[in-house]
Formats: C-alpha cells, structure tokens, sequence
C-alpha cells in the first residue's frame, strides 16, 4: 500500500467504511480461531471499534489497562460498558518517573534525551546529537534531539520515553501470553506519522508484525469517528461533551483527547488552555497530586508551559 492508496481509503463514505471494517474485524477473528480482544481506553475511538467488533463477534472481549492516570469520567465509563476485563501495570506512574524519568516533548524527542544521557557508545550520541548519517554523506534529522529541545539534556531531572511500555504495553503483553488473544486496536493513521508508516507498511491486520496487531479503523478519520457516534447513537464518555456540527465539519464539545491525565507528551503545543490548566479547574485534587507530589509541575515550568487556571482560587499562589 502506498500514501495514495491511503488517501482513497481515507475518502470513502462512512458506510463503506464500515463495510471494510468489519470485514477485517472478521478476518482477524477468523485467522485467530475467535482469540482475539479488543484494547479498549474508554476514548471514543476504541468505543466506536469496541460497538463495531460487538455488531459482529460478541464473544470478543474489551481489555481496559487501568493505569491510575484515566480522567475519573474514563474510568465511570469503562464500567458502565458491560464485560470488560480490567488489567494493571506492575509499577505505578510515580514509580516509573523515579527510576526512568518523565515523558516530556515527545516519545521520539525523551527517547532521544535519555539515550544521549546514559549511552556508553559515541556513535549513538553523535546520531542523536547531529542526525543519522545518509549514504551520501550528509546528516538527516531523523532520530536526533531538536536544538529547541538541547537544553533538556541538562535538565535538573530523569526524562525517559518508557512510561507508555512500562504501564500499557507490558501488561497487554502479559494479558497476551496469559489469555492466547490477538489485539484490535483503535489507532488511526491519521494520528501521525509513526502510525501512518505503520499501516502503509502493515495495512489494517498487521499479521506480519513483531507483535501481530489488528488496527481496522486504520483508514478512518477524526470526522469519522464523531460522524459514527452521532448517527449510530453510541453511548461515549461524557468527558467529550456533545457532538456539534460547526463550518469546518464535526468536533466534540468537551476533551478533545483522553490520554494518561498526567502524560506531557505536546502539552506544549495546546496553549494557554492545555490539559493541565483544565485539570486544575475540573480536578483539582489529581492536579494538586499531580503536579507538587508527582512533580510535574517542575517539568512543565521548565519547558515553559503553564499549568495553572488563573481563575481557580489560590492559582497564584
């Protein structure tokens, strides 16, 4: 498959759409002999595979990793769906910042930050440094820290791109190993640019990969996924709030993503409004918790993000 091939997908009416995925859903269901789940975040992209794979196998079970770092309405939610297994990570995220360090900027840009703090080998450093080095010669910029960021390799504190590994990917693995399922996940190649490499190279059942993973709403978009909700009448987390329609098509209301609550991976490109300003105003308990006893609240004024609603009582202080 090439990014054409990808862009004709991504064009095709909703009701094609779901044609095309549920009959992938059945092919993964089919080559696994029904041993297969769904990685279910209580998001609405897994909500919307989640009601996609129940309209056609509903013997599939939904796995919810419960990592302590879900909005309070996620958590509300996941419960509400009926037969959901609950698993847990081993290390808690505090636990993990202490003996790693913080996901900050990017899992590409900590990934690299961390590498140049602790690697024994020069060659690595000079490529995180400086880029990898072509056949030609010359310096690409791929897999080396952005100047903006340089000044995060001294910073006063551990940054590590391995929270996501330790607290989502380790306890699916071992959900895998234990249980004899195969995942469908509700990732979407619009996403980013990892992901679109991904399912060019993969297609929505990755059978070929390291670890085999379904993604049959790879082809889907943002517009898709609220279209879905609203005209199939899906029950998702109030966290979003209402789906309107506006000049530039569909957006939710409310969150815009439901990721880990204390993740700092592009908070510095939401602005003033980011995901910790409104923690602050909505949960003000987690976001005290999360930003003096966690610390993350050091991070964040160091890469020159604010975290505090101005119009809370006390956020000046």
């Amino acid at each position: 498959m090439n990014a054409g091939d990808l862009a004709q997908s991504q064009a095709l009416p909703l009701e094609l759409k779901v044609i095309k995925t549920r009959q992938r859903i059945r092919e993964w269901y089919g080559h696994w002999r029904g041993q297969a789940y769904v990685s279910f975040s209580g998001g609405k992209d897994s909500t919307v595979l989640l009601h996609l794979v129940r309209s056609v196998h509903k013997d599939v079970p939904a796995v919810f990793c419960d990592t302590g770092l879900e909005y309070p309405e996620i958590r509300e939610f996941v419960k509400s769906c009926g037969d959901v297994e609950v698993i847990r990570p081993e290390m808690s995220f505090r636990e993990v910042i202490g003996k790693y360090g913080y996901p900050v900027i990017s899992k590409e840009q900590s990934r690299c930050i961390e590498e140049i703090r602790t690697t024994k080998s020069e060659r690595l450093r000079d490529i995180r440094l400086n880029g990898d080095v072509r056949p030609d010669g010359s310096r690409s910029r791929f897999g080396m820290v952005s100047k903006k960021w340089r000044h995060l390799i001294g910073a006063p504190f551990k940054i590590s791109a391995k929270c996501c590994g330790k607290m989502k990917k380790a306890p699916f693995a071992k959900y895998e190993r234990q249980s004899g399922r195969m995942p469908m996940t509700g990732e979407m190649a619009a996403e980013s640019r990892r992901r679109m490499t991904n399912y060019l190279k993969f297609g929505c059942n990755g059978l070929s990969r390291k670890s085999p993973k379904s993604t049959p709403l790879g082809f889907w978009t943002e517009q898709d996924i609220l279209r879905y909700l609203k005209e199939f009448s899906v029950p998702y987390c109030p966290v979003y709030g209402d789906i309107v329609e506006t000049d530039a098509g569909l957006r939710n209301t409310g969150l815009e993503g439901t990721g880990c609550m204390f993740c700092m991976y592009g908070v510095h490109m939401e602005g003033a409004n980011n995901r910790f300003v409104r923690m602050h105003s909505a949960h003000p308990k987690l976001w005290e918790y999360c930003i003096h006893t966690v610390g993350c609240g050091e991070v964040l004024s160091y890469i020159g993000v604010q975290y505090r609603d101005i119009f809370v009582k006390g956020a000046a202080q």
